[in-house]
């Protein structure tokens, strides 16, 4: 799918809008919400569209670091969030440059495999350290991830975005 010529080129990234989003991504996934295990991960959504649209700003170390202050507030298994939050980014990063020319309900079925990895690769963790099974609805959590991220996705372009230029006589 080639761009069109009503295709809207995107102004840089302003580096504290990143880490605002991603200190609000945190502050969503720090609330004392209870533990659904098919509740969506904000943090992860945040993370995979920041490593999408900006590689080089938000890659494999900061997905670590969010996911031990995850793993730490968790009471989880040291790492276990950290791994997981990793091979995120890294299948993010493998996948950022096709990932523009989809429409955004064919992105969510792009990024869907990417959540499912995430969760599968953290239900491993947890198996084999000995807890328990979260059950069924663990596999709900993947595909409100995928349905969240069109807007997620949104939002966070939408302070790049330029307003219309009327002047005809510039091409871009």
């Amino acid at each position: 799918m080639m761009p069109s010529a009503g295709d809207q080129l995107l102004l840089p990234v302003r580096p504290w809008y990143i880490w605002f989003t991603l200190a609000i991504a945190l502050m969503l996934s720090l609330a004392p919400l209870g533990r659904n295990p098919a509740m969506p991960d904000i943090m992860a959504l945040v993370l995979v569209g920041w490593t999408v649209h900006q590689p080089r700003r938000v890659g494999l170390g900061v997905s670590f670091l969010f996911g031990v202050v995850i793993d730490v507030h968790q009471g989880a298994l040291l790492g276990q969030h950290a791994l997981a939050y990793t091979l995120l980014a890294f299948l993010a990063i493998a996948v950022h440059r096709r990932l523009p020319w989809f429409s955004a309900p064919t992105q969510a079925l792009q990024v869907l495999p990417l959540f499912a990895a995430a969760h599968a690769c953290s239900l491993v963790v947890r198996l084999a350290t000995g807890s328990s099974s979260p059950g069924w609805s663990l596999l709900l959590a993947p595909m409100f991830e995928a349905l969240l991220w069109p807007l997620t996705s949104w939002l966070l372009l939408a302070p790049q975005r330029r307003p219309p230029d009327p002047d005809e006589n510039r091409p871009l």
